[in-house]
């Protein structure tokens, strides 16, 4: 079994050199990974109807249905910054995950997850998401014409990229504690993205090995995981697979 991990691309501008490092990056998988795993933020804001998506994001998501087609098993998380994706890409058959999910690999169990509901203090966040992500501003957004959704998401754009450059103070801490959590709860990797921190920490306990992991981001890191029959490894896009 071979698998692809990474999050947090934040796409937006088809100029911007995470974008085109990872088309990249997808163009060079070769035909031995079995699974591409995208841990949620890979659109830095994501509107569509049936037939109509944002024209910049075009390319990569033709480039995702044409890994799908020829066999690719890939698997898009919700983030803070993208969801409702499945109205579009369950279509294609390629599988979405609002939350969390719980995924068997060659007999170990892994728990995956964007992140951004590790930090349950955040009651502001909490409430927001749940708002964001609720079926009122789901009707709101689909009436509004496409012109008008562009627009908005080139403010919002550039507003969550004002934030990307303030570190997440504390959050690659508070998601090690959350894990050592899944960890006792009986799972044998915790995989998670949001924080932007590419970092890789494993621990033998009882003869059994713990991996926790955050994935980085394709802003600056262009970092992503590597699973490959057994063995986890962190990469970045200079490392060829």
């Amino acid at each position: 079994m071979k698998a692809v991990f990474l999050s947090d691309a934040h796409l937006y501008n088809g100029e911007d050199d995470g974008y085109k490092n990872l088309l990249g990056f997808f163009n060079s998988l070769g035909d031995d990974i079995d699974s591409l795993f995208v841990v949620g933020d890979f659109f830095d804001f994501w509107f569509c109807t049936e037939d109509k998506v944002y024209p910049g994001f075009r390319v990569i998501i033709d480039k995702l249905l044409e890994l799908n087609e020829k066999g690719l098993n890939i698997s898009l998380f919700e983030g803070n910054h993208d969801f409702f994706l499945g109205n579009y890409f369950g279509r294609h058959g390629i599988k979405v995950y609002p939350d969390e999910a719980e995924v068997d690999m060659d007999g170990r169990k892994l728990f995956v997850a964007h992140g951004d509901l590790v930090d349950t203090s955040n009651t502001r966040y909490l409430f927001l998401r749940r708002l964001l992500r609720s079926r009122i501003f789901y009707v709101f957004q689909r009436a509004l014409p496409c012109p008008a959704l562009w627009k908005i998401s080139e403010i919002s754009s550039r507003i969550s990229k004002e934030h990307l450059a303030k570190p997440l103070d504390g959050m690659a801490d508070m998601m090690e504690a959350f894990s050592e959590v899944k960890f006792e709860a009986g799972f044998d990797a915790v995989i998670l993205g949001h924080c932007h921190r590419p970092q890789m920490k494993q621990s033998s306990v009882n003869g059994r090995m713990r991996t926790f992991v955050t994935l980085g981001d394709w802003i600056s890191h262009f970092s992503y995981l590597l699973y490959d029959n057994g063995e986890f490894s962190m990469r970045n896009y200079s490392q060829p697979i």
